[in-house]
């Protein structure tokens, strides 16, 4: 019979409550902090309606979508890296080695070099998820029916390679400096001058990500035994293979399609939270999805406050941070393998 683990026992409430509560803060404080004088004094009139025009527009309009994203990104990304992580059983292993995140960067690539970014506001995303879901279909058929876990990272190379090539391509044929600078722009990630339309674009295809792949939750915990134990355990392989690319394609391609190449969430926060529930990967998934959200605003709320002139972008920020962690691991990994 298959194991029965719930997503969070009872020690693990402590844990989720702390988690519930910065993500709650961060969120209050991306509609606090920004360029203008709005503070939090305004964001409670908003609340009992008596603010005024200017409040009401920088923070309804402006500043909550862009809190919202940050959000939803970031919760995808963190619950991202858990299931790979924990299906792969490599701590190294973050969203975009299946491909999804190199394909949905090519796609908003294409909108902007071809100028369909500029025809209609969504054309961005729209295009970023498309090819983010044909990559999925694309390293199902390289990695083939039956094949393990180290053809779908082969083949998630293969296709992510390819997709940066072609966006490297795009770039060098850029009809003029102005797109080239556009693409170079979008490629570094942010969550600036977004609006109420990304956020219910891509809300569906997230939500149905994340339940494809919370319902992986006990099958992950079968896999730390091994694929053969899991097997005997009931678990079909092929199966959670299968709804674990679909949804990481479809909540991972949908954020990248509205904050572009945003690196290392799925990787640190997994890592970072692992010993704190015990290293069980079914309680793993809601805390690092919390966790990455608050990673993510957090990081742009720094943003905003780092900024001098042009505002330094999302993606740069959480490379650099991500960068020296991802080295380390790199350092652990290798001095445990020796002792």
């Amino acid at each position: 019979m298959p194991l029965k683990s719930p997503l969070f026992s009872i020690e693990h409430c402590s844990l989720f409550l702390v988690l519930l509560l910065l993500t709650i803060l961060t969120f209050a404080g991306s509609l606090i902090v920004g360029a203008s004088s709005v503070g939090w004094k305004d964001l409670l009139s908003v609340f009992v309606g008596q603010e005024s025009e200017m409040a009401h527009l920088i923070l309804l309009e402006i500043r909550l979508p862009r809190a919202l994203l940050g959000l939803m990104v970031g919760f995808t990304l963190g619950l991202g890296g858990a299931v790979l992580q924990g299906y792969l059983r490599n701590p190294l292993a973050e969203p975009g080695l299946i491909g999804v995140s190199g394909a949905a960067s090519f796609g908003a690539v294409i909108t902007i070099y071809t100028g369909a970014a500029g025809l209609f506001a969504l054309a961005l995303p729209l295009g970023s998820i498309l090819t983010a879901l044909f990559a999925v279909f694309l390293v199902q058929l390289l990695a083939g029916k039956n094949g393990g876990s180290l053809r779908l990272i082969l083949a998630g190379i293969a296709v992510t390679s390819f997709a940066s090539a072609l966006t490297s391509l795009a770039l060098n044929m850029a009809p003029n400096p102005f797109v080239s600078l556009e693409i170079m722009f979008w490629l570094m990630g942010s969550l600036a001058d977004r609006s109420f339309e990304h956020v219910w674009l891509v809300m569906p295809f997230m939500i149905i990500g994340w339940a494809l792949l919370f319902k992986l939750g006990r099958s992950l915990d079968a896999l730390t035994l091994g694929e053969d134990a899991a097997q005997t355990l009931g678990f079909n392989l092929k199966h959670i293979r299968h709804l674990m690319i679909i949804g990481v394609a479809l909540s991972v391609g949908a954020a990248t399609s509205v904050s572009g190449s945003i690196g290392f969430v799925g990787l640190v926060v997994p890592h970072l939270l692992r010993r704190w529930v015990g290293h069980k990967p079914s309680a793993l998934l809601l805390a690092s999805g919390l966790g990455g959200a608050i990673l993510l605003l957090t990081a742009d709320i720094a943003v905003r406050l780092l900024t001098t002139g042009t505002e330094l972008k999302l993606g740069v920020l959480t490379s650099l941070i991500g960068a020296p962690f991802f080295l380390f691991l790199i350092v652990k990994t290798k001095r445990n393998t020796m002792s």
